[in-house]
């Protein structure tokens, strides 16, 4: 029987809040509709905020949650978000188990520049930036805060051939968020999960990625004890 120990609390009191969190979230749902890879997502966002509106809220492209995992494996894989918030938020040693590193640009001069002179949102700026770089391509992109980010991420999928490995979009908000979400999942060329409605945030991606990198540890040490 192999554990995970990578994406796990780092101490045995910390584990057993979390373990018994969880526990208390499958007690306490009643039913759900969500296969056994995506119900650990759900749950994990439930337990980010203590609100189990999310089993229902939450949806899922067909395919998320094996690209997700595969691209996490592949190991080296991009997170680019459209706030700082979600790359604090995100556990070093936990992406750095699987080489994985962080960008964000919403702060940038040159984005802010643009974004004024073009009279558009940084966020909106700061994707076009990430995909100018060739950083979107095979990407998990993480939109938490800005219905603008995931507006214009559809574009550059549709109309520029961005091809993230996943999008997660979670935008909060009462301008656009809920329109933003019910666009990318319109997309199938590329693996989605979104929120419905208004509800989101950053804190609520971190939690999607981390529970990504959980199934992904689970995933990885399956593998090395069948070739073991």
């Amino acid at each position: 029987m192999h554990t995970n120990v990578v994406t796990e609390q780092l101490t045995a009191a910390g584990r057993a809040i979390e373990h018994d969190s969880f526990a208390i979230i499958d007690a306490e749902v009643g039913g759900h509709d969500y296969g056994p890879d995506q119900w650990p997502v759900v749950r994990r966002m439930i337990h980010a905020n203590a609100d189990f509106e999310f089993n229902g809220l939450t949806d899922f492209h067909g395919d998320a949650v094996a690209a997700g995992l595969a691209a996490i494996i592949r190991g080296g894989t991009r997170i680019v978000a459209d706030v700082e918030m979600i790359c604090v938020g995100l556990s070093a040693s936990r992406l750095a188990h699987f080489g994985m590193s962080t960008h964000q640009f919403i702060s940038d001069a040159d984005v802010i520049a643009q974004a004024k002179a073009e009279e558009t949102t940084r966020a909106v700026q700061a994707m076009r930036k990430a995909h100018r770089q060739g950083l979107l391509d095979g990407a998990i992109v993480g939109i938490g805060n800005a219905p603008t980010a995931l507006i214009e991420v559809v574009r550059l999928i549709r109309e520029e051939g961005a091809r993230p490995a996943l999008v997660i979009g979670m935008p909060v908000g009462f301008v656009s968020a809920a329109e933003s979400k019910d666009l990318m999942a319109e997309v199938d060329e590329v693996p989605w999960i979104v929120i419905r409605g208004r509800k989101g945030g950053s804190t609520l991606v971190v939690a999607a990625i981390h529970a990504l990198l959980g199934l992904a540890e689970a995933r990885q040490r399956e593998q090395q004890a069948q070739t073991a």
